[in-house]
């Protein structure tokens, strides 16, 4: 059976790291607390009277004094990790924590989960080929050395790089050690722990060159992880639940984000508010509960990339500049059904082949099979269409010999269809309304991955409001985007009503659009 000892930093809080560590070590797990040497001397005092004489805790020999993207944080980190490993040797596994995480399971659940697979966890991406890395300076974290911090003394950082850069002073990497990068957050067996100790009192150069690189934290347990342990036997993910904001901050998790946080695939989260006492009170108590069964959905990331998103995604686009003189031509015409229900608007290209000479493909921007003819590599991938939509619509004009096309789009692309309304080619649109019931609702949830098909009922409750209103706000963004030529058909509007907006819409005889408005089931799920 597993048994954890965690490596604990913080460096605030001395009353919520001793509750941390009596919480944790109850069910006869260990925890190895480093509290940064910066922090007020009376708070370390505080946390070890309490705990000086508990059999599970451990204190790290020396505290170092941590400043965010330095060593000292790996420095910390190996401090207590070191201690954990001699003073624990019962523990199968040395678990990262900081003084903001709480359990999101069981200790009971966490033994399981970790004795199913015998492998660590921890995020090992190549540095250089991977994407990790989003903004700021990338291979400059290591070429080159640095002695000072970004944060407290910015102009000293980039006068010390810049130097650097011009009298050409790079460093070769460490020879045989690929290096990856990751979250800190990790969990490793103590087989791993035990090479990777090994390996820096055999190797001293290693922690010289992280010594002085950028983010190490990032990068050191990454790297040596990698290279002392087979790639099968690492799962390249954190156990410890968190989201980044736009802005690269954590997301700070509240009182009313218990429900949320216990359906998460993970075993921790961070970071959890100092304030939330109602949630740190209910977490800790979970700690120690056995038996319960924890349904996970994992729907976290998505839900908050959803809920922040709102009102931004479709805004920003601009003609690209080898569309700028991408022009249709003036003498053609695009026609563009939208609808949210896209089955429905699909019948209606069907029928529109059938019945007429109009040439009609479906939602050619977002699905690969889409009534397309033979396009070659323009028409490959769905992105690559998206990048070049003009373009692929002007050679769909040259395939079929036409000066008019349909096509289907969906509501949420307003920028996309008044990029074609912008062309000088002439633009008419047709918007079908339907309606939009809870059931539809539900299963758009889980075709766009906001919700897995196990989440529990009270989360789509919760969760349909604000989805059906960010529909509708589809919707009337379209509405109210001022195409020149917009028509709309209803699910509720009668047959003579809808004849006339797709005879206007197709500039076809109301007898033929009277024909494709009888299409049977139209508007049927």
């Amino acid at each position: 059976m597993a048994r954890i000892a965690f490596i604990l930093l913080a460096h605030k809080d001395p009353q919520g790291v001793i509750d941390q560590a009596r919480r944790l070590t109850a069910t006869g797990d260990y925890v190895s607390i480093h509290f940064d040497r910066g922090a007020p001397a009376a708070m370390f005092r505080q946390i070890r009277d309490a705990l000086g004489d508990h059999p599970g805790v451990a204190f790290a020999p020396r505290r170092r004094r941590c400043g965010w993207g330095e060593w000292s944080l790996v420095a910390a980190t190996l401090e207590a990790l070191r201690e954990a490993e001699r003073l624990f040797p019962h523990a199968t596994h040395f678990y990262m924590l900081s003084g903001d995480c709480m359990p999101i399971k069981s200790a009971q659940y966490a033994r399981e989960f970790l004795d199913a697979q015998d492998r660590d966890y921890i995020e090992c991406f190549d540095f250089f080929a991977s994407d990790w890395i989003k903004t700021g300076i990338k291979e400059e974290r290591l070429i080159y050395r640095h002695v000072f911090n970004e944060r407290t003394r910015k102009r000293l950082f980039y006068a010390s790089l810049n130097l650097q850069r011009r009298l050409g002073l790079e460093r070769d990497l460490p020879e045989d050690l690929p290096i990856m990068i990751g979250s800190q957050w990790w969990c490793l067996r103590r087989q791993t722990v035990e090479k990777v100790l090994e390996l820096i009192r055999q190797r001293p150069e290693i922690p010289r060159f992280f010594a002085t690189t950028w983010i190490p934290d990032e990068t050191f347990f990454q790297t040596l992880v990698a290279h002392v342990v087979p790639k099968k036997e690492i799962h390249a993910r954190t156990l410890t639940f968190l989201i980044f904001s736009d802005y690269g901050m954590p997301v700070t998790f509240y009182n009313d984000h218990y429900d949320l946080l216990l359906r998460q695939d993970y075993l921790f989260a961070r970071k959890i508010s100092p304030e939330a006492l109602e949630l740190r009170e209910r977490l800790g108590a979970l700690w120690q509960t056995e038996g319960l069964d924890f349904p996970i959905a994992a729907e976290g990331r998505r839900l908050f990339s959803f809920l922040t998103g709102r009102g931004r995604i479709g805004r920003r686009f601009a003609p690209r500049f080898w569309e700028a003189d991408a022009s249709l031509g003036r003498r053609r015409r695009v026609h563009v059904i939208v609808a949210k229900k896209w089955h429905v608007a699909k019948r209606l290209t069907e029928a529109i082949r059938r019945h007429t000479d109009i040439p009609a493909v479906d939602y050619i921007f977002n699905e690969l099979q889409a009534n397309l003819p033979e396009m070659g590599g323009v028409a490959s991938s769905v992105g690559k269409r998206e990048r070049h939509r003009r373009a692929l619509v002007k050679l769909l004009f040259d395939q079929f010999g036409t000066d008019r096309l349909v096509f289907c789009a969906d509501p949420s692309a307003v920028s996309l269809i008044k990029d074609f309304d912008n062309d000088r080619s002439e633009t008419r649109v047709l918007f079908i309304e339907t309606e939009l019931d809870a059931d539809y609702v539900r299963g758009h949830m889980g075709r766009v991955g906001l919700v897995s098909p196990g989440a529990p009922d009270d989360l789509f409750q919760r969760l349909l409001p604000v989805v059906r209103n960010d529909l509708e706000h589809e919707a009337d963004r379209l509405r109210e985007a001022g195409f020149a030529h917009f028509f709309t058909m209803s699910q509720h509007a009668d047959d003579d009503r809808n004849t006339v907006a797709l005879a206007n819409f197709l500039g076809v005889t109301d007898d033929r659009a009277r024909d494709l408005v009888a299409t049977p089931h139209l508007f049927a799920d």
